[in-house]
């Protein structure tokens, strides 16, 4: 079998079983139909395989040409997906891009972001990282993310900050919890005689100070998930991001409480996007940036009133 095989010829091969005959695809290609018939014959000669079946008045494809025809395919969408690979780099864009984000940012908004970076950059790998607090900022810091989305409890010295957005944490219990019948203002002693779930960073050494504890009796979490559902379950009193109890409120699973040591407008905490001075900021890289604030504002904001007709 000869080597010899080009992409001329495979892209003449599937152009000819798209457009259904020789002369068809001699008009699609620009070709007089005998140059496209004497590249049919020599790719057969090639692979030493009968591609046509030429008994029938419009030679049609024989089973193996079928299967031949599925690889060529293949060839042809990874070429074409390397040179795409090869211009984004001319351009500069990115072969990967490192996000890590707290995980009070709404997960919705995360979702969204990362299904149009995959439309508008599909050969650019991204990695995602989720942390709590100054673990964020760690994996910035050291390099093993370009960017990160933390609180502003989080320790991010050294880094370029831009504000992000605003998540209000509203402290809650369980319908059936026993500070879901206390009416009004909650003291402080009396939320101390009850388990305060409080997320908290990974690992034994904690970098960023306690937020919002009042009850020397705390259980430590380092996953948000599990501490709204470790609180759905009773299991103690703290505090959860507006966005993830809303439908929790609204049907009455969960009880918004109102310890006295807080104001109402206690814990409106800010997120912003940190990244190391020294960033190169890529296409993708400058996309994300603007992005996840147009969307976290769009998240908030929700959809557009529609206008009565005139």
């Amino acid at each position: 079998m000869s080597d010899a095989i080009t992409l001329d010829q495979l892209r003449a091969f599937i152009t000819v079983v798209d457009e259904g005959s020789f002369s068809a695809a001699g008009r699609k290609l620009r070709r007089v139909q005998s140059a496209v018939s004497h590249s049919m014959a020599t790719l057969e000669t090639q692979l030493g395989v009968r591609i046509w079946d030429r008994s029938t008045k419009i030679p049609t494809l024989t089973p193996e040409g079928g299967t031949l025809l599925t690889a060529a395919r293949r060839i042809c969408a990874d070429v074409d997906a390397l040179k795409r690979v090869a211009e984004g780099l001319v351009g500069g864009l990115e072969p990967s891009v490192s996000l890590a984000v707290d995980v009070i940012l709404p997960s919705r908004v995360l979702v969204e972001l990362c299904r149009e970076f995959a439309q508008k950059f599909p050969t650019v790998q991204l990695r995602l990282h989720t942390d709590t607090l100054s673990a964020v900022s760690a994996l910035v810091v050291d390099g093993t993310c370009q960017l990160g989305v933390v609180g502003p409890a989080a320790h991010a010295q050294g880094l370029e900050r831009q504000h992000l957005a605003t998540v209000r944490m509203v402290p809650v219990v369980a319908k059936e919890h026993p500070l879901a019948r206390v009416k009004g203002p909650i003291s402080t002693q009396m939320l101390a005689e009850h388990v305060n779930i409080v997320l908290s960073e990974r690992g034994g050494a904690r970098q960023t100070p306690d937020q919002g504890v009042l009850s020397s009796n705390t259980w430590r979490i380092s996953d948000l998930g599990t501490k709204h559902a470790l609180l759905l379950g009773g299991l103690g009193w703290g505090n959860l991001p507006e966005h993830m109890v809303h439908e929790d409120l609204a049907a009455g699973r969960l009880v918004r409480i109102q310890p006295m040591a807080w104001g109402d407008d206690e814990w409106v905490l800010s997120l912003s996007i940190v990244h190391r001075p020294d960033l190169l900021k890529g296409p993708a890289t400058r996309w994300l940036l603007l992005r996840m604030a147009e969307l976290y504002v769009r998240d908030i904001s929700g959809p557009a009133p529609k206008r009565k007709p005139s």
